[in-house]
């Protein structure tokens, strides 16, 4: 009976941390609010393209020419994509909501960026300056910046 109230109580704490962020640790209050929506964003990309890519194959494949789409090896690879991008969104906005810890922000999208580093040299290598180039590099910017302000936030976090 004891060992159930234990875990009781520990899991009533866990569940307090995450409803009332005032109870989590105090280096939350240094990551800027724009990273957080910034980052926020980011998640709700990955989180849309994962579903669309799953419901609709030709989003990554936007012209199969000689792709026969129904073969099951093109198919599982459009679904580990999908599911690739659904769980890098699912955890950006876990730690987003939860308000989590600056590092782990830093980790998740430094991740997301090497990501969209693949996407342009991929576009690149095959000549595509179209929008398969383009707006992996404005999420790029954006992730550069991001990983940047977050960086600072953990030197100033380890100075106090």
């Amino acid at each position: 009976m004891a060992a159930q109230t234990i875990n009781f109580y520990l899991y009533s704490i866990t569940i307090n941390q995450l409803l009332n962020p005032q109870l989590m640790s105090a280096h939350i209050d240094h990551v800027p609010r724009w990273v957080r929506i910034a980052v926020g964003f980011l998640a709700l990309v990955n989180l849309a393209f994962g579903v669309i890519t799953y419901v609709n194959i030709t989003v990554l494949f936007p012209h199969p020419a000689g792709i026969d789409l129904t073969n099951p090896f093109i198919r599982h690879a459009n679904f580990e994509f999908a599911s690739r991008n659904l769980a890098i969104g699912l955890a950006l906005g876990f730690v987003t909501i939860i308000r989590g810890a600056p590092e782990a922000l830093v980790i998740l999208t430094i991740v997301r960026a090497l990501i969209e580093i693949q996407a342009i040299i991929i576009a690149g290598v095959e000549g595509n300056i179209n929008a398969f180039l383009i707006i992996p590099l404005l999420f790029l910017v954006l992730e550069i910046f991001i990983i940047k302000t977050l960086i600072g936030v953990i030197k100033l976090e380890e100075a106090a």
